[in-house]
C-alpha cells in the first residue's frame, strides 16, 4: 500500500484541483492529506492545501531532488504534476518517485517530450492518421509564407502566452520576429472544445468527456458546458491509442465543418476539471484509486450531458507573515522515508 498522501506540483491557482482531491481523500483515506509545493508563497492554492513547500523551479537541477525531499517529509504516495514544463523532467524521473514508493501520474516520458512540442504533436498524430492542424515550423514560414489567417504560438509555450491570431503577412513578418521559438498553425474557425481524458497505469482511456469552451480567459474555462459527442470521444479514444498516457490528459481542438481538428495536447490536468468532475467523471478520485494499484472499470460516455459551468473570481486576504506558508525545502537532500 502506497502512502496515504498526495503532493500536487506548481499549484499556483489550481483551487478547485486541490479542493477535488481533498475531496476524494476524505471518502478514500480520511487522514489523507494534499500537499502543494510553489515558488510563490502567495499562490492560492498553497493557502488552501493542507501543507505546502517551497521548491526551485522546475528548470533547476535540484527540482527533482526537492520533490523527493517533500514526498518522504509529508509521506506522499501519489505525485500530480500540473504544468507543462514540469511533465517531462518528471516523467523522466519516475523511476525514482517509484524506488521511493511514490506513483507519478504523469505519461511516459516520450508522450511527455512529443506533447510539450507542438511541432513534435502535429508530426506524430498526423503520422498515425489523426487529424491535426497543420503545423508549420519558424524556418518553414520564413522561407515560403502559408496565406493568412493562421495562428502563431511558441513551440513550448503554455496557457495561451504569445499565442496570437495572424491576420496579414505583415502580422506574420512581425509576430515571427516577437513570438520566441514559435511554430505556425493553419487557423481553425469553429467552436472549440476541451476533451478530458482519463487513462489508467496501462493507459487504458477510462474516460472521456468533451467541454465545449464558451468563454475562455488567460487560455482557461471561464463558462462552458459538457457534450456527449461520440465523434469527439472516439477523437480522444483515438490519442489514447497513439500516445502512451497515464492520469489526465486534456485534449484541444475546433470542430470545423462537422470534423474535429486537433490544435493541442496536454498530458495533464486541464484548467477547467471541476465541471468534468462535476458531470460525475470523478478523475480526482480515480487519480488516488488508479495510483494505489486499484482497477478503475472503464465508463466512456458516462456523464452528465448539457452541464454548464460559468466561473467567478475568488479572493484571499494575507499579510506578509502568511508567506511562512512555504516550509523551504534542501533540494540537495531527500531523507529516507520513515
Amino acid at each position: 500500500m502506497i502512502a496515504p498522501n498526495v503532493l500536487v506540483t506548481a499549484a499556483s491557482r489550481r483551487v478547485a484541483l486541490v479542493r477535488a482531491l481533498q475531496g476524494a481523500l476524505t471518502r478514500l483515506t480520511p487522514l489523507g492529506q494534499v500537499i502543494a509545493t510553489d515558488i510563490d508563497p502567495f499562490s492560492p492554492a498553497v493557502h488552501l492545501a493542507d501543507a505546502a513547500q517551497e521548491v526551485p523551479r522546475s528548470d533547476h537541477p535540484a527540482y527533482v531532488e526537492a520533490l523527493l525531499a517533500v514526498c518522504a517529509t509529508h509521506d506522499v504516495g501519489v505525485l500530480v504534476p500540473t504544468i507543462d514544463d514540469e511533465l517531462e523532467i518528471i516523467a523522466a524521473a519516475a523511476g525514482r518517485f517509484a524506488d521511493a514508493g511514490v506513483v507519478v501520474m504523469a505519461p511516459h516520458v516520450e508522450t511527455a517530450r512529443i506533447c510539450r512540442d507542438k511541432l513534435l504533436t502535429a508530426a506524430h498524430l498526423e503520422r498515425h492518421g489523426v487529424r491535426v492542424a497543420v503545423t508549420w515550423s519558424e524556418a518553414d514560414v520564413r522561407a515560403q509564407p502559408p496565406p493568412p489567417p493562421l495562428f502563431i504560438k511558441p513551440r513550448t509555450g503554455r496557457g495561451s502566452v504569445g499565442a496570437y491570431r495572424v491576420r496579414s503577412l505583415e502580422q506574420l513578418r512581425f509576430f515571427l520576429d516577437y513570438v520566441p521559438d514559435p511554430v505556425v498553425q493553419e487557423y481553425l474557425d469553429g467552436p472549440e472544445y476541451t476533451i478530458d481524458l482519463f487513462c489508467d497505469l496501462e493507459g487504458r482511456a477510462v474516460a472521456a468527456v468533451p467541454r465545449e469552451r464558451l468563454v475562455i480567459r488567460s487560455g482557461v474555462t471561464d463558462r462552458g458546458r459538457t457534450v456527449r459527442s461520440q465523434v469527439l470521444i472516439d477523437l480522444a479514444l483515438r490519442c489514447a491509442e497513439v500516445l502512451q498516457f497515464r492520469g489526465a490528459v486534456n485534449v484541444q481542438c475546433r470542430v470545423v465543418d462537422g470534423t474535429p481538428v486537433i490544435f493541442e495536447i496536454n498530458p495533464r490536468f486541464s484548467g477547467g476539471i471541476q465541471l468534468t468532475i462535476a458531470a460525475g467523471a470523478d478523475f480526482a478520485e480515480w487519480t488516488i484509486r488508479v495510483a494505489r494499484g486499484e482497477v478503475v472499470t472503464p465508463c466512456v460516455g458516462a456523464f452528465t450531458d448539457g452541464l454548464r459551468m460559468s466561473s467567478y473570481e475568488s479572493s484571499l486576504f494575507l499579510t506578509d507573515a502568511d508567506a511562512r506558508v512555504l516550509e523551504r525545502a534542501d533540494p540537495t537532500v531527500a531523507p529516507e522515508r520513515p
